[in-house]
Order: C-alpha cells, then sequence, then structure tokens
C-alpha cells in the first residue's frame, strides 16, 4: 500500500513540474515578444521621429535661404536706388544714346567684324560700365559683386572726384571725352578734331596725372573725333606716349580707330554690344544674353553699360546667365 501512495505522489510531483515549466516557458515567451516589440516600435519611432527632425530642419534651412536671398536683393536694391538720387537729371543720363553718332541715334553702329573662334577655353567677357562718376554709383556697381570694368570720366565741376574714387580701385579706365557729330552737353576739355599734337598730348598726360594707374581708355562720345583719321593718329600716338590702351566704344560705323591701330601695328580691340542703348530692364537683359552669344561664339566679347539703376538691376538678375562665361576685367580679355 505504500509503495502505491509513493507512485502516485511521484506522478503528480512530475505533472506538476511540467506544468511550471511549460508556464514559465509560456511566460518568457509572451515577455520576449514584448521586449521585441517595444525595441521594434522603440525604433520604428526613433526613425520616423528623426526622419520628421530632418523635415523640419530642412524646411527651416529653406526658410533660412529664403530670408537670407530677401535680404541680400533688399541690400542691392536700396544701393542700386542710390544711383543718381543727388545727381542732375539731365539728357545725359537718360539712355545711352548720348554716346552715339548724331547723325544716327535711332541705330546702334554695328561691333566690328571678326573671325569665328573655336577654342576650349571658356568663354570671356568684359563688361564696362561708362560715364562713373559718383561715390553712389561706385557703391551700386560694387555691392553686385561682379568684375566690371569702371570707367571714371575726367574730374569736372559736376564730378570733382573722380580721381580720388578711382584712386581706391586697383583697376579702373578712363571714359576720355570726344568731339561728336552732335551732342550740346560736352563735358569740359573734351578732346576737337582741330586740336594740335600739343594739345592732344598735354590732355593725355594731364589724364596719367590724375589716374596714375590708368592702363586704359575708352571715348565719351568721340563719333565725329573717331571719324577723323588726323585726331585718332594724334590720340593714339599720345596714349602709347603713356603707355595707355585704347578701346574703341565704337560710337559709330565710320571710326578710323581699326585703320589707325593697324598703321601704329596695334591690335583693335572695341566694343561688341551696347548693353543699355534704351533704357528698358527687359531689353538690357536680352542684350545681356546677346553679349554672352557673341563671347560664345568668338571667344571673347566687350559690352559697354552705364549706371543706370535698370541696367545694374539686370546685371544683377543675370549672374546665372553669366556663369556662362568668365566675365573678367578688360585687361584680362
Amino acid at each position: 500500500m505504500a509503495r502505491k501512495k509513493k507512485t502516485k505522489t511521484n506522478k503528480s510531483s512530475s505533472k506538476l513540474l511540467t506544468y511550471i515549466a511549460w508556464s514559465l516557458a509560456l511566460v518568457a515567451l509572451t515577455l520576449s515578444s514584448l521586449l521585441v516589440g517595444y525595441y521594434i516600435g522603440f525604433d520604428s519611432g526613433k526613425k520616423s521621429a528623426h526622419k520628421k527632425l530632418e523635415q523640419v530642419k530642412n524646411r527651416h534651412l529653406i526658410e533660412l535661404k529664403k530670408i537670407e536671398k530677401s535680404v541680400k536683393k533688399s541690400s542691392v536694391n536700396t544701393r542700386l536706388k542710390e544711383v543718381l538720387k543727388k545727381e542732375v537729371k539731365t539728357k545725359q543720363y537718360v539712355s545711352a544714346v548720348h554716346e552715339l553718332d548724331g547723325k544716327s541715334l535711332a541705330n546702334i553702329p554695328k561691333m566690328a567684324k571678326r573671325e569665328k573662334k573655336i577654342s576650349s577655353n571658356r568663354p570671356r567677357l568684359a563688361i564696362i560700365i561708362d560715364d562713373v562718376g559718383t561715390s553712389s554709383q561706385v557703391k551700386a556697381i560694387k555691392s553686385l559683386n561682379l568684375p566690371l570694368t569702371m570707367s571714371f570720366l575726367p574730374p569736372s565741376h559736376a564730378r570733382p572726384n573722380t580721381p580720388k574714387l578711382a584712386s581706391h580701385e586697383n583697376f579702373y579706365m578712363v571714359h576720355l571725352p570726344m568731339e561728336a557729330q552732335n551732342w550740346s552737353a560736352e563735358e569740359p576739355n573734351t578732346l576737337r578734331i582741330h586740336d594740335t599734337q600739343r594739345t592732344v598730348s598735354a590732355r593725355i598726360s594731364e589724364i596719367k596725372k590724375l589716374f596714375p594707374k590708368v592702363a586704359y581708355v575708352n571715348n565719351h562720345t568721340g563719333s565725329k573725333f573717331t571719324s577723323n583719321e588726323v585726331a585718332m593718329n594724334r590720340l593714339i600716338f599720345a596714349l602709347n606716349a603713356n603707355k595707355i590702351h585704347f578701346i574703341d566704344s565704337r560710337t559709330t560705323a565710320e571710326t578710323k580707330a581699326p585703320k589707325v591701330m593697324k598703321n601704329f601695328g596695334f591690335k583693335y580691340v572695341s566694343r561688341d554690344v551696347f548693353l543699355d542703348h534704351h533704357m528698358d530692364k527687359k531689353y538690357v537683359l536680352g542684350q545681356i544674353k546677346q553679349a554672352i552669344k557673341v563671347a560664345k561664339i568668338h571667344g571673347t566679347a566687350i559690352a559697354i553699360g552705364h549706371p543706370h539703376k535698370n541696367t545694374l538691376q539686370a546685371l544683377y538678375e543675370s549672374k546665372e546667365l553669366l556663369k556662362d562665361v568668365e566675365l573678367v576685367y578688360i585687361n584680362r580679355l
């Protein structure tokens, strides 16, 4: 009887242990599932949170860039608005028309004939800003952060500080007043076709003293002067004596500069495109595109503009377009 009871007890204990073992296994499995679920959920939540954080960060950066661009544009526009603000508004500053031959103001003299040039080098474009005469103009031009060649007018009663303004620049040109076919608002000490060699040479020597670093000049108006071979011979002789190069603004199709430069054994360099013959910004933007096109065809190009608000604004808005060429100072062509 005792043995039977012991066997029954052993069987009951075995069943109990089995039950406990299975219970523990089930608890362990449940806990494992919960832990896995927790960590999977945590990792998923972490990734989701990180993704949302990146989205917020990206949106923030975009907004910051918009604000920065807006502030920068506002700053540039403020400086551009200062251009000509304190100056006397004469016809001279209405457009670039005053530069051209009085007999053909409706038509811009065409660029000089040039051969097409296929080159692996990046095309270069030089943009000259003529008629620079005030500090507000200099500030507006420099605010664009573009290598624009400033061509300063010689000092006059209206613009007495041009030599001082130029002295602060590493590179600049002088916009030399020369006789036009028909222009009433002539600058003082304008070179005329009947000036003697002594007069022309004295004027160029004076320019060199006023602007010691000058190495290039281009003509302000000058449609009558540049179309006179004798006058141009006197000018190039005087410029050469002072180691100054001449850039023909090409204000007339009758210019004798190509012939005279060839006779002296010098390379003829001239303006290809006038940017602001008309003051409409849309027109200026089109002319900038034309200048880029010319540079691509010929390898180099020279454009001339003036320190007017619309011209400078168009240049500012064309920064992306200008990346198609290497924008350089005139001495790098």
